[in-house]
């Protein structure tokens, strides 16, 4: 929504601010907040004026006089009397202190309570990869995200308030837009990335033995959900990897730009294991495949094909040119034999 559109909004944005907006008004407010990135600013920056100030319905209900009698009275009730004479020499400078005290600590409370409103009202936003197919998205905060196959994100609507957390399940690629004051969080159930700004990749389906996260820039920070242990940290060219059934995380160095290379239409396999090959091809052409004999599970390979150019069965062939395995397809299920 342009700048010129904004008065309609005022009094939408004031009346949501002050709890007085309806169920009505807080959906139409929402719908506005999710037209562009800006409308989004807008309403964080008048939020920020609104909390950081004293409202008019709060002032109106101290006036100096009163204000400073509740003040007076509450100090006489700790002991500290003293005879009507003496307040009545009580310099006029102090008791305007009193009051601005007063006042400051009303704004206090109707900053944090004004700010727990807005998180709580603003639902989660949920964005998903179906198989087969990748999605790419940018973050209110500018931030650039790839979904891989079978991956989702999830993220509050009011993004960007006082948090930039985001929840991940399955794979992602993330280019974070740098911002020291408030850290970017992406956090599955298995581990915790903290990030000022960088560029990583994050893998953790909910099928995998192995949580993997590979640096290409920046430096991120890791917290361990699994297990008890002291925060570790990442450099370029370094990757992590989470052991779900132990819990130990151990820190190497690769060429991690292969980790992205999904994020260009790529399927990379460096030396890896048949099981994990068989996900994300399952992944990637919406398929099912099945091991005949437990002993295929073992076999690595090595291979770089492109999704969009190369069909599962040019895959499938350039896996059986081994000379270990075979294969037989019906229909969605493929066997491995």
């Amino acid at each position: 929504m342009e700048d010129k559109n904004y008065n309609n909004k005022e009094d939408l944005i004031v009346a949501y601010l002050s709890g007085n907006a309806n169920r009505q008004d807080i959906e139409a407010l929402k719908v506005w907040l999710n037209e562009s990135s800006e409308n989004r600013k807008y309403f964080l920056q008048r939020q920020e004026i609104w909390f950081s100030s004293i409202s008019e319905k709060e002032s109106s209900l101290y006036d100096v006089n009163k204000a400073f009698e509740l003040f007076r009275n509450k100090t006489e009730r700790r002991g500290c009397q003293e005879k009507e004479k003496s307040f009545r020499r009580f310099p006029l400078f102090f008791r305007y202190v009193a009051v601005v005290a007063i006042l400051l600590a009303i704004s206090m409370i109707s900053y944090y309570k004004g700010g727990e409103s807005v998180k709580k009202v603003f639902a989660q936003i949920v964005v998903e990869a179906p198989m087969g197919s990748r999605t790419k998205l940018n973050l209110p905060d500018g931030t650039l995200v790839w979904l891989n196959a079978g991956s989702r994100i999830a993220y509050s609507q009011g993004f960007g308030v006082d948090d930039r957390k985001v929840e991940l399940q399955g794979e992602g690629y993330f280019e974070v837009r740098h911002n020291a004051d408030v850290p970017f969080l992406v956090e599955t159930k298995d581990l915790k990335v903290r990030v000022l700004g960088t560029k990583f990749n994050f893998r953790d389906y909910p099928d995998d033995k192995e949580v993997m996260v590979s640096l290409m820039e920046g430096k991120v920070a890791l917290n361990n959900l699994l297990k008890n242990e002291a925060e570790a940290f990442l450099k370029p060219n370094q990757c992590v990897i989470l052991d779900k059934k132990s819990g130990n995380m151990t820190i190497q160095s690769m060429q991690v730009n292969n980790s992205r290379e999904w994020t260009n239409g790529y399927l990379f396999f460096d030396e890896e294991l048949m099981t994990d090959i068989v996900k994300e091809l399952q992944r990637s052409y919406s398929v099912k495949i099945s091991f005949a004999t437990d002993s295929l599970k073992d076999i690595r390979f090595y291979g770089n094909f492109v999704r969009q150019e190369q069909t599962l069965e040019e895959v499938l062939n350039a896996l059986t040119a081994t000379g270990k395995m075979h294969y037989s397809r019906k229909g969605n299920n493929i066997t491995l034999y």
